[in-house]
């Protein structure tokens, strides 16, 4: 098993990034948008798998950080796509909820190398 195999946050982030793959195969949204919001959940858990195998603390933040600033990515992107009425409410507040807790997860291993 690789290390970020056992970390919460990338269990958290794989979930969310299937959700988001769902959720995009039955989307009304432009092809751009599609694009980047797939990019940005995708970074997420691959940042957080990255920074695991890196071995200088200042490089497994750096990883970290970019997974956090994903996270405020796709938060910007829903928050858009509900502005525009393409995302209800409930899906609105369902992502949103789970960036929030997500962005949480990797700011403690930012904490935790500083």
């Amino acid at each position: 098993m690789f290390d970020f195999e056992k970390l919460e946050v990338y269990a958290k982030a794989k979930s969310f990034n299937s959700s988001v793959s769902k959720f995009l195969d039955h989307a009304e949204v432009s092809k751009n948008k599609k694009d980047q919001l797939e990019r940005a959940a995708f970074s997420i858990m691959l940042n957080i798998a990255e920074g695991t195998g890196r071995f200088t603390k200042p490089d497994k933040k750096n990883f970290y950080i970019i997974a956090r600033g994903s996270a405020f990515e796709c938060v910007a992107i829903f928050d858009y796509l509900f502005d525009q009425k393409l995302i209800n409410q409930e899906l609105f507040r369902e992502f949103y909820s789970n960036l929030e807790e997500m962005s949480k997860m990797p700011f403690a291993l930012i904490k935790s190398l500083s």
